[in-house]
C-alpha cells in the first residue's frame, strides 16, 4: 500500500503544473515504459523515508544518505523526463 501511494505521488509530482494533454501522455509513457526505473524510485523514496524516521544516524552517514538518495531520485526522474520532452521536439 505505501509503495503504491509512493508511485502515486511520484506521478502525480512528475505531472503537476501547467503540462498539456500530449506532453503529460508522453511522460507517463516514458513511465510506464521504463518500469525498473519507476521502481527505483520508489525504493529510494522508501529508503529516505526511513532513513528519517530511524533514530540512529547510521554511523554519521544519514544526512549524506538521504541526500545521495534525493540527488539520485531527482536524476533518474530527468533521466525519463528528458527522453518525453526531447521527443516532443522532433
Amino acid at each position: 500500500m505505501k509503495s503504491l501511494l509512493l508511485a502515486g505521488l511520484a506521478v502525480a509530482t512528475l505531472l503537476s503544473g501547467t503540462l498539456t494533454g500530449a506532453r503529460a501522455d508522453e511522460r507517463r509513457e516514458e513511465w510506464r515504459e521504463h518500469p525498473r526505473i519507476v521502481k527505483a524510485v520508489r525504493e529510494l523514496e522508501d529508503a529516505i523515508h526511513y532513513m528519517e524516521a530511524a533514530p540512529h544516524d547510521f554511523g554519521g552517514h544519514k544526512a549524506a544518505a538521504i541526500a545521495a538518495s534525493r540527488e539520485a531520485v531527482r536524476q533518474l526522474r530527468e533521466a525519463i523526463n528528458y527522453r518525453a520532452e526531447s521527443e516532443e521536439h522532433h
